[in-house]
């Protein structure tokens, strides 16, 4: 009982207190590193590919997550979802969302790994940070395909369990009896979880924090071209905001 009151009443607060207080330090005293220090320069042709099916995979399975364990059961109970149609649902695009995952981080270490200088410029805390992120992954792929093969087995409704308790953490009255409740699968996922939210302030996992939200909004970067330059006059009249790339047609 003393170990369930650390692990599910003790350990998640310890865990956002380093979470919060490492994020506020690193951004205090290590701007020029937050970053995840790209490597679009040793490689480009496998991260065109497995950057963007990891990170779209990724906030697919964070969204799944926060609906999950935030929105309750009685919430899609009066909007007429049953549990089963709820867990076929989540199962599918849950299998869909870990597998173009896997599959992402999975191209990004063999880059890492086969690639001289991207390998070179790979810390401790980033092979640590690899390695907890694809525990995490697997273990949570696992409670996936479990729940979408049968989603009337036992333990599958984590949200009478796991939810109520992540939710109860947030009012400073967690719920032990609920998350004990759960099965051993969703105690070990739930543990490396936290493993990796201590990891973030301490690697490139906390970029996660600087949302691009400019990069919408903002206009094309114009690169001048090394091709011969026109004698001064014979140069055609270009408009101030014409895609780059587009040739001049009447040249």
């Amino acid at each position: 009982m003393e170990m369930d009151i650390f692990l599910w009443g003790v350990l998640p607060y310890l865990v956002l207190l380093i979470l919060i207080g490492g994020t506020i330090w690193r951004y205090r005293y290590d701007k020029f590193g937050w970053t995840t220090r790209s490597s679009e320069l040793y490689e480009s042709r496998l991260l065109r590919i497995a950057s963007p099916m990891f990170h779209y995979g990724i906030l697919v399975v964070i969204i799944g997550h926060a609906i999950g364990l935030v929105i309750p059961q009685s919430w899609t109970d009066a909007l007429g979802v049953s549990e089963t149609m709820y867990h076929w649902g989540a199962g599918f695009f849950g299998v869909l969302a870990a597998a173009a995952t896997l599959l992402g981080v999975g191209l990004l270490i063999y880059r890492r790994r086969t690639t001289g200088p991207v390998f070179m410029a790979t810390t401790r805390n980033d092979k640590l940070m690899y390695l907890v992120l694809v525990c995490a992954l697997v273990a949570g792929t696992y409670i996936t395909v479990i729940g979408a093969v049968d989603p009337r087995g036992p333990g599958v409704n984590y949200r009478q369990t796991v939810s109520p308790w992540f939710r109860s953490i947030f009012i400073l009255q967690p719920d032990i009896r609920a998350m004990n409740a759960a099965p051993l699968r969703f105690h070990v996922h739930v543990l490396i979880g936290l493993t990796l939210f201590a990891l973030v302030p301490f690697t490139r996992l906390v970029h996660m924090f600087t949302a691009p939200v400019h990069y919408l909004f903002r206009p094309y970067i114009v690169y001048r071209s090394r091709d011969r330059l026109p004698a001064p006059g014979d140069r055609p009249t270009r408009r101030g905001w014409q895609p780059v790339g587009v040739k001049d047609r009447d040249r």
